[in-house]
């Protein structure tokens, strides 16, 4: 191995190569054999990421204020098939079957319907302050939360997005357990749930609102590490709409063109269609209102139902879809094909999908 002009050049070639050629590595490429993870705060500019993942790691939970707490937990528990981990005076928290952590989903009672804050996990402890250091630049103040101000998770930070979200990222977390082993059920046992109920076994993404879509996902993949999947284009090229993950799924976040602040919907996850289908018969059964489905995704290639919670927030079962590895490409659809990109049977929006939020 020798350098030329300052790249290095390897001469462990391989046998049969003609004479005279050679193999070059750029500066500061991995080794062979070594992965590179694009979307990693940390090691985005690095050579490697050998060692334990860094940054954020998937959606943790999502809470919203309702104006009627009994009403929304019935309709949580009893439609959807979420348990009751935790109440307090003014909040009710939820975790579905097969989540460890201890909620997914806190209503917290106020005198309008909205959306609090967003909350994703981190790797590890000290994820924090990278991440606390790099909002910052960006210009956002950053808010310390002291272990035991919220339940059921230690310290975390907390900052607004440009969008007008309140995020919030965290690493401790309390395990609850899931409602049955991990290694099955035992013989005779009941399964996660009961055909009356949707019973999905976990929360997997959001989707919000914002003026300026471009400028929302800048700043979730330039300070947060996210990576882009697919995005929507109008006819200039502005970003209309951005998918974007963490956890190597088709999504854990995305952001459709409206107003600043606002929640589209929050989705949970279903094993595979046949569950989608049996969803929309509980839906049906309990009088719930569909805005959409059940029906299939261009974007993501997943299936899907969009409902109404009691007091109009908007959910989502979801199902399918690909797994984006680190070198997938972002996928493409511009604004004259936007009605197949977000609902692929019917090639169509509704009015209602596209203005309703909370």
């Amino acid at each position: 191995m020798f350098d030329v002009a300052g790249v290095t050049v390897a001469a462990d070639l391989a046998e049969g190569t003609p004479p005279g050629a050679r193999r070059v590595t750029a500066p500061g490429a991995p080794r062979d054999g070594m992965r590179v993870d694009p979307s990693d705060t940390r090691q985005a500019r690095r050579s490697t990421v050998a060692g334990r993942p860094r940054g954020i790691l998937r959606l943790g939970h999502v809470d919203v204020t309702v104006t009627d707490l009994d009403l929304t937990s019935a309709y949580y528990t009893e439609v959807m098939g979420m348990e009751v981990v935790a109440r307090d005076e003014d909040s009710v928290y939820l975790k579905c079957w097969d989540e460890e952590d201890h909620h997914s989903l806190r209503l917290r009672y106020a005198p309008r319907v909205g959306m609090d804050l967003m909350s994703f996990k981190v790797h590890h402890e000290d994820d924090l302050d990278d991440l606390e250091n790099k909002v910052s630049r960006f210009g956002f103040p950053v808010q310390r939360i002291s272990r035991g101000e919220c339940l059921g998770q230690g310290e975390s930070i907390r900052f607004s997005t440009p969008s007008g979200h309140v995020m919030e990222l965290v690493h401790d977390v309390e395990k609850v357990g899931t409602s049955r082993l991990q290694h099955g059920p035992e013989k005779g046992a009941p399964g996660p749930g009961f055909r009356d109920r949707i019973a999905p076994p976990r929360m997997d993404h959001m989707l919000v609102t914002a003026e300026e879509v471009g400028e929302a996902s800048q700043f979730y993949m330039d300070v947060l590490g996210f990576r882009i999947t697919e995005q929507l284009l109008d006819g200039n090229g502005h970003q209309l709409g951005a998918w974007l993950e963490r956890s190597h799924s088709p999504h854990d976040l995305a952001i459709v063109h409206g107003p600043n602040g606002g929640l589209h919907h929050f989705a949970f996850w279903l094993d595979d269609w046949d569950d989608v289908r049996d969803a929309a018969d509980i839906l049906a059964y309990n009088g719930i209102q569909l805005d959409v489905g059940p029906t299939r995704h261009g974007v993501t290639r997943g299936s899907t139902i969009y409902f109404f919670d009691p007091l109009g927030t908007r959910n989502e079962v979801f199902t399918g879809g690909y797994r984006p590895d680190p070198d997938f490409p972002t996928l493409t659809w511009t604004e004259d094909n936007i009605g197949r990109a977000v609902f692929y049977y019917e090639g169509e929006l509704n009015d209602r999908f596209m203005k309703v939020h909370t």
